[in-house]
């Protein structure tokens, strides 16, 4: 069953290679280069998933994003997994106050990802 997921990272070399990763499913795959962007698009798109970026320029970082999308329940409650180079625990902590719902260090194999994503049971059932 199709989902969709929304890829909010300013890399475009790691977008790509999540938008290659994800592409063998019946997804429909939006991305975003910052969280204001990606605050547009889940206004917009009302994604399932959201695969965010912590670190990223703009007005606002990852964490910010995921606050605002999991305290507005008009945003469609998607899940959130955070990608990110930062692997302390106080990281990882924070991450998860912010409500993310899964947290994957840089750099993940593809079928890391995959495996994060099936282990929130967002395989073709939104939360």
């Amino acid at each position: 069953m199709s989902q969709r997921i929304l890829i909010i990272e300013d890399h475009a070399d790691i977008r790509r290679l999540i938008r290659m990763t994800l592409e063998f499913e019946d997804h429909e795959i939006h991305e975003a280069v910052n969280a204001d962007e990606g605050l547009a698009a889940v206004q917009q798109w009302r994604p399932q998933l959201l695969l965010l970026d912590v670190m990223m320029p703009g007005s606002m970082d990852g964490l910010e994003l995921c606050r605002r999308v999991k305290s507005d329940p008009a945003l469609g409650c998607p899940w959130v997994v955070l990608l990110t180079a930062r692997g302390q625990s106080q990281d990882i902590e924070a991450g998860m106050m912010a409500g993310a719902d899964a947290y994957l260090l840089k750099p993940f194999s593809p079928l890391k990802l995959i495996e994060t994503i099936n282990s929130l049971g967002t395989a073709g059932a939104a939360p």
